[in-house]
């Protein structure tokens, strides 16, 4: 039933803000459409002290970002000021190129806060990798109830209940609350798919899997998920990718040239900038990607 067990690597987006890296890991690349899977917190940030990812271009991908716990305000290109807390998804098009910062908001980050959530990236088609940029933030979900889980639908559709936001490939993506004991049937109606587990412990046909750890499962298998105690699970799913993409720094293509030109307009600042954002990180000079550069 499972075919790669992932333990993420440790990364600091910067300020010591550091973050768990489950995709891409060795030879996992992607999920189907998700090329890309962050996992931070929870932390606790005292007063005066925030989560700062500044200002940073994208293209050929959608960003995803969902909360546990706390606040994140987010700004962009496009002029979109918006905040997002638990329970609600921004989903931002990059398209042909988008820049965008999130950071905690004056008054959290005046208190003092929690802040705890994950962030995806999936690939845009083949025919809308340069569509143009676009952002989009939905404040509700649907819950999808079982006995002792109670399923969040983020992408896509569990059990007759769909998610409202609207992707441009077929996917799935799940919050999933697990009592103690709890069990649920996860169909193989999805490709490609895997889990992670936020808190708790599980077993996935008996296979054990406890917080921290993502679990790439068997194409097509129907597989049990059970709590082993109470356990928050992500859930993600989809069909393969349309063709092989390629990741460098904060961008994704098909095509390596397509990186290269972003990456060069990006260190002559040709992006649009950020209403109310000053702020410019060069290019990295090294990446973890996987397209050589320049």
């Amino acid at each position: 039933m499972i075919t790669a067990r992932i333990v993420p690597r440790q990364r600091d987006l910067g300020d010591g803000f550091m973050v768990m890296r489950a995709l891409p890991s060795g030879p996992v690349r992607n999920v189907g459409p998700f090329v890309f899977f962050d996992a931070f917190g929870p932390t606790t940030l005292p007063p005066g002290r925030g989560m700062d990812v500044r200002p940073h271009p994208h293209i050929g991908l959608a960003t995803v970002t969902y909360l546990l716990e706390g606040e994140i305000l987010h700004r962009d290109s496009l002029g979109t000021l918006a905040s997002i807390r638990p329970g609600e998804v921004n989903w931002m098009t990059s398209g042909r190129g988008i820049v965008h910062s999130e950071r905690t908001p004056p008054e959290q980050r005046a208190a003092g806060s929690r802040l705890h959530g994950l962030q995806t990236w999936v690939a845009l088609p083949l025919d809308r990798e340069e569509d143009p940029p676009s952002f989009l933030h939905h404040a509700s979900l649907p819950v999808a109830e079982r006995s002792g889980v109670s399923v969040r639908v983020i992408l896509g559709s569990f059990d007759g209940v769909a998610s409202p936001v609207e992707t441009l490939s077929e996917m799935f993506y799940a919050d999933a609350a697990f009592d103690e004991g709890a069990t649920v049937a996860w169909s193989g109606a999805m490709a490609e798919r895997a889990l992670y587990v936020v808190e708790g412990a599980i077993t996935v046909s008996g296979e054990r899997a406890d917080a921290g750890t993502m679990l790439v499962l068997a194409r097509d298998a129907a597989l049990d998920i059970e709590a082993l105690m109470r356990s928050r699970v992500m859930l993600i799913g989809g069909e393969p990718l349309d063709a092989p993409r390629f990741v460098w720094w904060n961008f994704v293509s098909s095509r390596k040239e397509r990186i290269r030109e972003a990456a060069q307009q990006w260190q002559a600042q040709r992006f649009p900038p950020v209403p109310g954002e000053t702020e410019f990180i060069p290019l990295p000079e090294r990446s973890p990607g996987v397209v050589d550069y320049p």
